[in-house]
């Protein structure tokens, strides 16, 4: 495809699923590609980047390799993303985000650093769950500081839902994980409570995990630290289906 054709389709964040209730986990608040955007766009996505499409991925077609696949939801401004995948080269990463400066800020860092095992999609985490990847096939997933929607009226706008935390499980495959940290405390009780009612996953700490070595304290969480908000961290498992 020609550089028009590549930023009107990244440009072109649809939700297939869920129309009927119209209840997204996000809300999208800018959404112009400026000429920088522009550029690094056009630069980058082809190398470093895939669009939504209605059929499962092929991960080694993907990447070139047969690595294990991480998968980040909601990777904000990428800098975490890219400093795990330099420390973790044997894994591959899916990056899936739809906010606009922060997707091209971790495409420009891809491309900059020649960070070969990352690949970024911008489209509704869910469609790409159930359409492009095929269950039991993902060594783990990386939720790192999703949106607490604070006010109780809007807690149904949380990602991590009974209904999202199945899907996660669905995708794992045996012995994989999902790593989730968070600042604010009642939702990191939540998710653990909606987990423990998860046939396929299993909470190897019996609650809040230990920090793990390989990611980055981020600028996000060194404010929430000075800020005394405690910083949970959730690691789950799946196990295999008993039925």
């Amino acid at each position: 495809m020609d550089d028009k054709e590549l930023l009107e389709k990244i440009n072109r964040i649809e939700i297939r699923e869920g129309r009927e209730r119209g209840i997204k986990s996000y809300v999208l608040r800018n959404n112009v590609i400026s000429p920088k955007d522009a550029s690094v766009i056009t630069s980058y996505m082809r190398d470093h980047g895939f669009f939504f499409e209605d059929k499962m991925l092929s991960y080694e077609k993907l990447f070139g390799n047969s690595n294990p696949v991480v998968i980040e939801i909601g990777f904000g401004m990428g800098d975490t993303t890219a400093e795990v995948a330099i420390r973790r080269p044997e894994f591959n990463y899916i990056g899936i985000e739809v906010f606009l400066h922060g997707f091209v800020n971790l495409l420009n860092e891809l491309g900059q650093r020649n960070i070969e095992n990352v690949r970024l999609i911008r489209f509704n985490a869910v469609d790409v769950l159930n359409h492009m990847i095929p269950d039991g096939s993902a060594e783990g997933f990386h939720i790192f500081f999703p949106d607490p929607w604070q006010k109780k009226r809007h807690h149904k706008r949380r990602l991590m839902n009974p209904e999202f935390i199945h899907l996660l499980s669905t995708k794992l495959k045996v012995g994989g994980y999902i790593y989730m940290v968070t600042d604010w405390e009642e939702y990191a009780e939540e998710v653990l409570e909606l987990s423990a009612g998860e046939k396929l996953l299993m909470n190897p700490f019996g609650g809040f995990a230990p920090p793990v070595t390989w990611r980055p304290v981020t600028k996000f969480e060194q404010k929430g630290m000075e800020s005394e908000h405690p910083i949970n961290e959730i690691w789950l498992e799946r196990i295999a289906d008993s039925e």
